[in-house]
């Protein structure tokens, strides 16, 4: 029988490679269109934690389990704070999130409880990445109390994570519904991942990460 702790060994083994490039300092460069500076570095901050924010209250919105809906509820207030957050940091009022990233486009193409659960936890263990990267962006530029400002989003993933975990534990009866959360972590990570491929490729950068 399938439990968590074997659920997220396999996403993350099955995912190694995605998941080692996303928390590599070439995401940054991604998300910014190469232009790894402050206000770059915030604004994709801020459309990440916008995307977010709209995705999970519209779970919430669309969802019948009740302990899911909840769930989803006070993730969509954490993703909230956590735009509202980073645009503060930005300190722009007339800055409007441009983009939906992959991930988001296609966790709202999810409409079961165990896929979005599923999808969910895939979801963290690529942000954990992509937020340690953010992280490190501001230690290096000096900047340790924005730096604990985004380490702090990092500790509300974490919370998340535990939540994925009694959600799955719930609605998971046999190794098949473990199987379908899986796979939608996979897909979860595989479309951050093919983004992250693409925008490199379109500025003439290699993915893989220099050693």
């Amino acid at each position: 029988m399938v439990d968590f702790e074997t659920f997220v060994e396999t996403v993350r083994e099955e995912n190694r490679t995605a998941l080692s490039r996303l928390g590599s300092s070439k995401s940054l460069y991604a998300d910014t269109g190469g232009d790894i500076e402050t206000e770059p570095v915030l604004e994709a901050t801020v459309d990440a934690e916008h995307a977010a924010w709209q995705t999970f209250d519209e779970w919430a919105d669309t969802e019948d389990h009740e302990a899911a809906r909840e769930a989803f509820e006070t993730t969509a207030a954490e993703e909230r704070d956590h735009f509202e957050t980073a645009s503060e940091q930005l300190g722009d009022d007339a800055y409007e999130p441009r983009t939906v990233p992959a991930l988001h486009e296609y966790l709202r193409g999810l409409e079961s409880t165990i896929e979005r659960v599923g999808a969910l936890a895939g979801r963290i263990l690529a942000s954990k990445r992509s937020k340690e990267q953010v992280v490190g962006y501001f230690v290096g530029d000096a900047d340790p109390q924005t730096a604990d400002v985004f380490r702090g989003f990092g500790d509300d993933l974490d919370a998340q994570l535990e939540r994925t975990q009694a959600l799955l534990e719930d609605v998971c009866e046999g190794d098949d519904d473990w199987d379908r959360a899986t796979a939608a972590a996979t897909g979860a990570i595989e479309a951050a991942y093919e983004e992250y491929v693409e925008n490199l490729e379109a500025m003439g950068a290699n993915p893989k990460p220099v050693c």
